[in-house]
């Protein structure tokens, strides 16, 4: 039994027009054969388009509302000459499918004409360092060229395509249906030459008649300062060769930044921990602590309390676009109280617990430690 096609759109019954296209170029996207490459992904980029043929035109989703798959058959597009006259279903697909292979392009344009080159994805790894400056990287990506051998043709060298006998060289076929509800013109691809225009009887030796061939190549990458985790990088041109002097597509660079075991990142602010003994939280002190730009000098003010966050500024990452600007170095200390005394340290304390007792009443060296450093 024949699926709804509001059902198949994924929109109510009461749905306008506006929302049906919507639902379409969104579904037919996503399932149309160049891109999707799943098992079924073909069957029901084919339902998609029957949906939207039946309910995009007010005469024909009349009839189906009326009387069902019934009402309308075979003849979703009854009345129509060709595919131009779809309700703008050519035109969807030259805006949505110009950029991948194979785009459908409308009636009057041959498939076989230029086709850009698909996009490619690349997932490249960075140290924390390189993150927070940029710099230039060496990638090695796989993609397709245009044959050398036979400069895209995909015809032997000394040989050319000939034009397909089938379609004329249109890429197209037309088959006339007669229905109930009259006759039509049912346009599509012709399937001698798949919709290029042109049959190849001497093929290339070196791409097997395909006119590209995979090759592996080195590109070097500028990394802006600031990226972090997901920044995606366009390289222009770089992705697969188009097809009979179609444009090359792009290639996208997504960053992931690999874990530091000492520095990490809020934002455009460095995070990291320093410990430092009972003693020079109590006294102060300078310590030299390490920062992404090297070592730098921290003053440890006198009565430092455990978790206290202290600031080097202009010390963090620097703000992607504008690397002038740039974010803070947030240190937390941690204060290190040893479980173990030595004996002349232990009279040390018992000395100054005492002298703290008599000022504040409260003698004995436990009492003294346990209250040194609450906040």
């Amino acid at each position: 039994m024949a699926r709804d096609y509001y059902e198949i759109l994924g929109v109510s019954r009461d749905a306008d027009k506006e929302e049906i296209k919507r639902a379409y170029r969104r579904l037919a996207r996503k399932y149309h054969p160049d891109v999707n490459k799943e098992d079924g992904a073909e069957e029901r980029f084919k339902e998609i388009n029957r949906a939207y043929e039946v309910l995009s035109e007010p005469e024909t989703r009349s009839r189906y509302d009326r009387f069902g798959e019934a009402g309308v058959g075979s003849a979703a597009g009854a009345g129509f000459q060709d595919m131009s006259d779809m309700g703008g279903f050519a035109d969807i697909f030259e805006s949505f499918f110009s950029g991948f292979s194979g785009g459908m392009g409308s009636t009057g344009r041959r498939r076989g004409g230029p086709a850009r080159g698909d996009d490619l994805r690349l997932d490249l790894k960075l140290d924390f360092r390189d993150a927070v400056f940029g710099g230039e990287k060496e990638i090695r990506i796989s993609h397709l060229e245009t044959c050398a051998t036979c400069s895209g043709s995909g015809a032997k060298p000394g040989t050319r395509p000939r034009t397909c006998s089938t379609c004329t060289g249109s890429g197209q076929v037309r088959r006339a249906t007669r229905t109930p509800f009259g006759s039509f013109t049912q346009v599509s691809v012709c399937p001698t030459c798949n919709g290029s225009g042109q049959m190849i009887e001497d093929k290339c030796e070196v791409c097997s008649g395909n006119g590209q061939k995979q090759e592996t190549k080195k590109l070097k990458i500028t990394v802006p300062a600031g990226v972090d985790n997901g920044t995606r990088l366009r390289v222009s041109s770089e992705g697969d060769a188009g097809q009979r002097g179609g444009p090359p597509g792009d290639l996208y660079v997504y960053l992931f930044i690999n874990e530091d075991p000492e520095f990490q990142r809020d934002g455009i602010n460095v995070l990291s921990e320093i410990k430092i003994s009972y003693l020079q939280a109590i006294l102060g002190c300078r310590l030299e602590v390490n920062t992404v730009d090297g070592p730098a000098e921290l003053l440890i003010p006198p009565g430092t309390q455990p978790s206290t966050v202290l600031t080097l500024e202009n010390r963090g990452v620097p703000r992607l676009g504008n690397p002038v600007s740039r974010g803070d170095h947030l240190i937390t200390i941690l204060i290190d109280i040893p479980n173990r005394i030595t004996a002349e340290e232990r009279e040390l304390l018992e000395k100054l617990a005492k002298i703290k007792g008599d000022r504040t009443g409260k003698g004995g060296l436990e009492g003294f430690l346990g209250g040194l450093f609450r906040g």
